[in-house]
């Protein structure tokens, strides 16, 4: 049993474990279970990423700004914008200077983080989206650097480092203080509660939907999902795949949604509408700012069929390389039928 767990959690981490059996087990501390191995140490490097406000973790390496402008252009600009004013409602990571004290604060990697090692770890770590740890050290370092400068603090010319990281002073280093609640809060909160002149009736007077305090899905824009009637409807007219393929296309998609929509009413969103996108021409969708490669792609004649769909569902990146889809692929055959269907019936103009 202990050797199954091992090599799960190594095949987790991406390392391959030998001779496991081999391993002499970590010894019991007074109570414990005597389970369990002491870890490997590249077991503990691939744990082991983040980095400190002093450098500390930092591996070597560099970037440039113009380096990182084209990779954040690929990687990060189809949630973030080209120079990070954000789409939609991703996050805004540039600009918001002087907004922390007013009513509607803007909290950017220019306006709020106190470190840099936050966004640099981050990057390492999360990004991009739905590709997470596939940058290597030298394009994180140069995205970082590009953020940098989109929030004005350096100029285009700057190469980032681990010999200069710690060098980089954020703009709202000096806005963050130690945490005071023990001493200031928490007396306020033990006192004895009032029990005295109540109100003598509580109303609700607004619900968080009507304040729209939540992002918006595709339903609030009232475009991206059709109600099942609606692609019962459309099987029918179109005398073509039944309604529980497409039913199961309209669940597939709900995964596509967070980026695309679809249907009346849709709009670009972190991904281009998929309306009439069957049989169409790669990288045509008006109004939408698309990767080189996938205009290349459509200049070079690259058409939206059943084959070329299925296989870009299966695989983006490998169907497609440096395109700035970040969706790993769908599981199976019969998804990425489904999805096809749906979005034939759905988006069709």
């Amino acid at each position: 049993m202990n050797k199954v767990a091992l090599s799960a959690s190594a095949l987790l981490m991406g390392i391959a474990v030998t001779a496991i059996a081999q391993e002499t087990p970590a010894p019991s501390l007074d109570g414990g279970y005597g389970l369990g191995r002491t870890a490997l140490p590249e077991e503990i490097a691939a744990w082991d990423i983040d980095v400190r406000p002093d450098g500390l973790g930092l591996p070597v390496g560099s970037g440039d700004v113009w380096t990182g402008e084209e990779l954040f252009v690929d990687y990060c600009s189809a949630c973030h914008g080209d120079f990070g004013e954000a789409v939609g409602r991703w996050p805004v990571l540039a600009g918001g200077f002087g907004t922390l004290e007013g009513e509607d604060p803007v909290k950017t990697i220019g306006s709020y983080w106190p470190y840099l090692s936050t966004v640099w770890d981050y990057v390492h770590r999360a990004m991009p989206y739905g590709s997470a740890q596939s940058l290597d050290d030298d394009q994180v370092y140069a995205i970082v650097a590009y953020l940098l400068y989109l929030n004005e603090v350096v100029e285009d010319d700057f190469t980032l480092s681990n010999e200069n990281f710690t060098d980089v002073v954020m703009p709202n280093q000096d806005g963050f203080f130690p945490d005071d609640r023990a001493e200031v809060e928490f007396p306020l909160f033990i006192q004895d509660p009032c029990m005295t002149d109540c109100a003598e009736s509580v109303e609700i007077t607004m619900r968080a939907a009507v304040l729209d305090v939540t992002p918006d899905t595709a339903e609030d824009d009232g475009a991206a999902e059709q109600p099942t009637a609606v692609v019962e409807e459309a099987a029918a007219e179109a005398s073509g795949p039944d309604p529980e393929l497409l039913a199961a296309g309209q669940d597939v998609f709900r995964r596509c949604s967070t980026c695309h929509q679809i249907g009346e009413g849709a709009v670009n969103r972190a991904g281009p509408v998929l309306n009439g996108i069957y049989m169409a021409t790669a990288g045509t969708r008006e109004g939408f700012r698309y990767s080189s490669v996938m205009s290349d792609a459509g200049a070079g004649g690259l058409v939206w069929n059943d084959e070329n769909l299925s296989a870009y569902l299966a695989d983006p990146r490998g169907f497609l390389s440096g395109n700035r889809m970040a969706f790993q692929g769908l599981r199976s055959d019969e998804e990425i039928a489904a999805v096809i269907a749906y979005i034939r019936a759905t988006g069709a103009e």
